[in-house]
């Protein structure tokens, strides 16, 4: 009889402790890759798109970037921040050289200052090439709801 209540105090101990450790999140992120985006404007038929996610609990950030009619090769690109849509930035996470082809895919652990600036949509993401050097398109990283 003891040990039916002592289980049963457990398992309900660790029912109520569930939610507790379920505080980690993957969330999904996106962005469209523009000319008209960049700042200033491009004017290129240039295009793409970024989806990612971020691993709340490991704070692991992994992506994929496609795109395509670019004035020519892609000879950079990056996720800047913190800047709102509109605004340039420093690098915040520089792509190799060797992943610039489309598509570009990697994965980075952020610090909390990093995590915070890309959970508040304040990181972009943009490819540059010789004819566009500080960048041909952009897009605003933002989480999809």
């Amino acid at each position: 009889m003891k040990i039916n209540r002592m289980l049963t105090a457990m398992v309900l101990s660790l029912s109520l402790a569930a939610p507790a450790l379920a505080v980690a999140d993957t969330l999904n992120l996106k962005a469209n890759l523009l000319a008209s985006t960049e700042v200033p404007p491009k004017a290129s038929d240039g295009h793409g798109d970024l989806t990612a996610t971020y691993d709340t609990s490991t704070k692991v950030l992994q992506w994929k970037v496609t795109y395509a009619d670019l004035t020519g090769p892609a000879s950079m690109a990056h996720f800047h921040g913190p800047a709102p849509a509109g605004k340039n930035a420093p690098v915040v996470i520089p792509i190799p050289m060797d992943k610039l082809p489309s598509p570009i895919e990697g994965q980075a652990t952020l610090t909390p200052a990093q995590e915070s600036d890309l959970l508040a949509g304040n990181w972009y993401f943009n490819v540059h090439t010789a004819k566009n050097p500080g960048g041909e398109i952009r897009g605003q990283v933002e989480q999809v709801k």
